[in-house]
């Protein structure tokens, strides 16, 4: 899937470092719902077997590629819990720290949005996101998303109770 200034691509070998770096990141933990870092060889497996088909594996995690940086990726974005039966999935997403706010998190998600509803046929995306998380809030809401419930205390962050926010988007 390519963009005006992103591709997106499954990962590869030439991966396993920053994705490596990505997954053992204490910063990223606290969105992803991780607890404990991951091993080298966890990692090498799962990029090894990252070409299993979604319907298989219930989750795609496409790399986010800058054409500008030199084909570099910037970030990643996953399909999780996938459900062919009632067509819908989850989204994640995960920008660099130095890549971010520079619109390659709009433009993966655009590109998601359209392979979801034109080649998985999906009637529905979602993705949750901490209360504190505004720049998460304010991309699914510009890509038209709408808040649609609320859990309250559903996550701890830094000793401190959060409430988690659902957002969906029905294809139509």
């Amino acid at each position: 899937m390519k963009g005006n200034h992103i591709s997106l691509r499954a990962p590869e070998p030439d991966d396993i470092d920053i994705l490596y770096r990505w997954e053992n990141d204490p910063e990223i933990w606290r969105v992803s719902n991780t607890t404990a870092p991951f091993s080298r060889m966890a990692i090498e497996q799962y990029v090894l077997n990252a070409g299993q088909d979604i319907f298989s594996a219930r989750q795609l995690r496409l790399m986010i590629i800058s054409l500008e940086k030199g084909e570099k990726p910037v970030g990643a974005i996953d399909l999780f819990d996938f459900d062919p039966l009632n067509r819908r999935a989850g989204i994640g997403i995960m920008i660099d720290e130095p890549y971010r706010r520079k619109g390659y998190a709009a433009e993966a998600l655009s590109l998601i949005i359209h392979y979801c509803k034109h080649t998985l046929n999906l009637h529905q995306v979602y993705c949750n996101i901490s209360e504190n998380n505004l720049p998460s809030i304010h991309l699914f809401e510009k890509t038209g998303f709408v808040k649609t419930g609320e859990k309250k205390e559903w996550l701890v962050q830094n000793g401190e109770w959060v409430n988690e926010l659902f957002f969906q988007m029905l294809m139509k």
